[in-house]
């Protein structure tokens, strides 16, 4: 382009100069000029073509050496791009052989490169307070701080299929107890083999984690079903617990009772458990989360003092309020108790949850055969009855943030950090029961003086989620009672002089 503007500035210049030397020497010298302008045009032109053909050469050259050159660097891309690629695929082999190590709010996991060996260990300690009022003549009824649960839970999966689990409670006053110790065969989700200690499948609300319970103590209903027992057990869930079974065998416990890890007697304890979601995977979302089932356990010829109820706050075996104050207990005067004959238990069970709105009912009957020996005559007399002692409940809780309520818990959607103006989750809770002795009882198995026939109980509470971690609660109990509260300085007569109004509170770490 250059050039071409050159050769036509040229041009008009040659023209120029024509029209001034035929002005000035238009007599003499006008065809000398002419002629040697013409040359001198002549010259210019052919440098111009020349230059032209000069740069018409190297333009190719140029071309051909940049395409040369965008090859090369294209080349050593893929070359790269290869190396990275190669790069990747034996990171990625390495990879299926490492072990990996995971450290979060779901505890300290570690597991082999194909997850078919899992080790997992979780904890839960749980700090407690008992304030209680108007309690001047119960001296048993200490305020205080307490070590509720310590529990370090090591968990896990052998050859894929095989799982277990191993739990300690360092927090009992009687020392160190195994909760639960067992193997579980994992064919699939819907069939499974469970063996050792464990939870028997009876009461709703005894099955539900201790992390995830809705006040400090469980309700007067789980007064009446098993703990923990020893045994075998067939389970699963079926469509991802849209129905959910469980029958077992197992050495027998009394009610509350925790087992003690081996036999005692000959006599076996079935127990059986269904329930059902049915709306669970359904689109229709306020009955996803409801829930209802029905449970039960049999036991024939039992005949042993560790076939009756849970010890716990006195001396003999009976039953607890919400403050863990024995309300009931097997006292005659001049008798001993022991269970005998058939005992079994029904219970009917069920949830509903919906946003932060949650609902838990239990309904549960123990039936139990016991006997009652004279102490001190010439000759012991026994009476024999078969008694039906019953408790309900149900409770209610509404997450006052927004977060959904579940049988497991809450999570909340904001962890505390006040430096960013979050809080947690917050959820207030509610719960009324109750709790009926048999009436044949009185007075050849129990003392109606000092043991009560019934308590009635209401609490109100609420429940602060720091994080999935960390939690933080406070409720009030009020119970009542129906009898007893006669002459006696232990319990269950120092207990049921009054009603019982204890306020609890608990900072619990479980990861």
């Amino acid at each position: 382009m250059k050039i071409s503007k050159l050769w036509l500035a040229t041009l008009l210049g040659a023209q120029l100069a024509f029209k001034s030397l035929a002005a000035d020497n238009a007599d003499t010298n006008r065809d000398s000029d002419i002629e040697a302008l013409k040359q001198q045009v002549n010259a210019l032109s052919q440098e111009v073509e020349a230059l032209e053909n000069q740069h018409a050469a190297e333009q190719p050259a140029a071309t051909d050496a940049g395409n040369d050159q965008i090859q090369a660097l294209d080349q050593q891309v893929r070359i790269l791009a290869r190396e990275r690629e190669l790069d990747q695929d034996a990171a990625a082999e390495a990879a299926k052989t490492q072990p990996k190590l995971q450290v979060g709010s779901n505890g300290f996991i570690a597991s082999s490169a194909d997850s078919n060996f899992v080790f997992r260990l979780d904890g839960v300690i749980q700090v407690d307070s008992r304030s209680f009022f108007n309690d001047s003549a119960n001296k048993n009824a200490n305020d205080g701080f307490l070590l509720r649960r310590v529990r370090p839970i090591f968990q896990g999966t052998l050859y894929r299929d095989f799982d277990f689990k191993f739990t300690p409670d360092f927090a009992p006053s009687s020392g160190p107890t195994i909760f639960d110790a067992y193997g579980n065969y994992r064919y699939e989700p819907w069939l499974q083999l469970r063996s050792g200690k464990f939870k028997t499948p009876e009461g709703l609300e005894q099955l539900q984690e201790d992390v995830n319970i809705s006040f400090n103590e469980r309700s007067l209903v789980t007064d009446l079903v098993p703990n923990r027992d020893v045994g075998l057990q067939l389970w699963g869930d079926i469509k991802g617990g849209v129905l959910s079974y469980a029958s077992g065998i197992f050495n027998g416990v009394g009610d509350a009772q925790n087992s003690s890890n081996a036999a005692f007697e000959n006599e076996v304890e079935f127990a059986g458990r269904l329930f059902t979601q049915p709306f669970k995977s359904s689109d229709i979302a306020p009955l996803q989360g409801l829930g209802f089932g029905v449970a039960g356990t049999s036991q024939n010829g039992t005949s042993n003092l560790k076939d009756l109820p849970s010890t716990t706050g006195g001396t003999l075996a009976g039953y607890t309020t919400d403050g863990q104050q024995q309300f009931f207990a097997y006292n005659p005067i001049n008798r001993t108790v022991n269970a005998s004959g058939e005992h079994w238990r029904l219970s009917p069970q069920g949830y509903y949850y919906y946003g932060p709105f949650s609902l838990m009912g239990e309904y549960a009957i123990s039936d139990q055969g016991v006997s009652s020996t004279t102490v001190g005559l010439p000759h012991n007399k026994t009476d024999y009855a078969d008694l039906q002692n019953t408790a309900w409940e149900i409770s209610g809780g509404w997450v006052l943030t927004g977060e959904n309520a579940s049988f497991n818990g809450v999570t909340p959607l904001h962890p505390f950090s006040p430096h960013n103006g979050e809080w947690g989750a917050f959820q207030v809770v509610a719960r009324y029961e109750e709790l009926d002795i048999d009436n044949a009882a009185f007075p050849v198995f129990a003392n109606p003086g000092t043991s009560a026939s019934a308590a009635q109980a209401w609490s109100a509470g609420l429940n602060w989620y720091l994080n999935k971690n960390i939690r933080l609660n406070a409720s009030f109990s009020h119970t009542t009672f129906t009898g007893g509260g006669g002459v006696g300085t232990t319990a269950p007569a120092i207990v049921t002089r009054q009603p019982e109004n204890v306020f609890f509170t608990r900072i619990q770490l479980a990861f």
